[in-house]
């Protein structure tokens, strides 16, 4: 039920509870009057309507006030349930004193309906109010409770949602963490392949250094050792040529022409060494003119080096000498 509802049935309860109250109410002062003129002294009966209205107020008092707790869900004890019986029994005596006075059953059982409605009223209202009091009640502690379930929940899943956040939060900052260290292990052994690189470059060009060295020494070596054996191959071939040379000086003169292919070939030993051409003469026994033509024409043609020649060492032999070549 809505509160509007509930509202509507207060208000229904509210209005029917005044209007059965001012009715008996006035029922009451208008029959009870009469009933207090006959039995008031002479010259007293305008005081006749106190009594009923006095009653009359205190019922209302206490229909006001039972309504009142009952919306407040309170209870002001037995002195209210008291006062709410003696009020209506002194209506209902004074409602059907005059009639039961007369011996009037019906007069008795008339006048008994409007201060027994009002009893029966007044205690059904205030059950009423009190049931509406403790279902509202009950309501709202249900909806206290629903509500304060539904908080629970809401606070429950705000709590889950923020786990799972965090849970979320902290999954992604593994994920940041493990992509940071794969990362870093990645650059990790890039910068040991780097390294290795380099060494192994490094090691390389060493090795390379290493070899080219050797290689150059190696050149430099087979050079030096060409040049050794070339200086000394000149030194030995200057040292035979030298030999020759003085061998040639210090022949002794032919005795006789030699013949003309060895002559020749003493001629360009002699041109080739160095040795006058008187000299030459004497060791192929040939003129002089002979060998400063063959001077000349050896002299032009003459080889770098000399070619070591048999030459004649002797006047009884005509054989040419052997000589050692180099």
């Amino acid at each position: 039920m809505s509160q509007e509802q509930i509202r509507s049935a207060e208000l229904a309860l509210a209005v029917g509870t005044w209007t059965i109250t001012l009715g008996a109410v006035l029922y009451s002062v208008l029959t009870v009057t009469p009933l207090m003129s006959h039995h008031s002294p002479k010259g007293w009966e305008w005081t006749a309507p106190i009594l009923p209205l006095v009653v009359d107020a205190a019922v209302v008092i206490v229909v006001r006030m039972d309504s009142t707790l009952a919306r407040l869900g309170g209870d002001g004890g037995r002195w209210p349930v008291v006062l709410r019986w003696m009020t209506g029994l002194m209506t209902v005596l004074l409602n059907v004193g005059q009639s039961a006075l007369d011996h009037d059953k019906v007069g008795v059982a008339v006048h008994s309906v409007a201060p027994l409605l009002l009893i029966v009223t007044a205690e059904t209202s205030l059950a009423y109010r009190r049931a509406i009091a403790a279902a509202l009640a009950a309501r709202e502690t249900r909806e206290r409770d629903e509500r304060a379930e539904r908080e629970r929940r809401t606070e429950q899943r705000r709590q889950q949602e923020r786990e799972d956040r965090q849970a979320e939060q902290d999954r992604a900052d593994q994920r940041e963490r493990e992509r940071r260290e794969h990362d870093e292990r990645m650059a990790n052994q890039q910068r040991e392949h780097e390294r290795r690189m380099a060494d192994e470059a490094r090691q390389e060009r060493q090795l390379l250094e290493v070899a080219e060295r050797a290689e150059r020494e190696r050149r430099e070596h087979e050079v030096s050792e060409r040049e050794r054996l070339e200086r000394e191959r000149e030194q030995a071939a200057e040292q035979d040529t030298e030999r020759l040379r003085q061998e040639l000086l210090s022949a002794p003169a032919a005795d006789g022409r030699l013949p003309e292919d060895e002559a020749r070939l003493t001629v360009q030993t002699a041109v080739t060494l160095g040795i006058p051409q008187r000299r030459a003469a004497e060791l192929t026994g040939w003129s002089t003119g002979w060998v400063a033509a063959r001077y000349r024409e050896f002299g032009a043609t003459a080889p770098e080096r000399p070619a070591l020649h048999a030459v004649p060492t002797t006047t009884d032999d005509t054989t040419p000498r052997e000589e050692q070549a180099s």
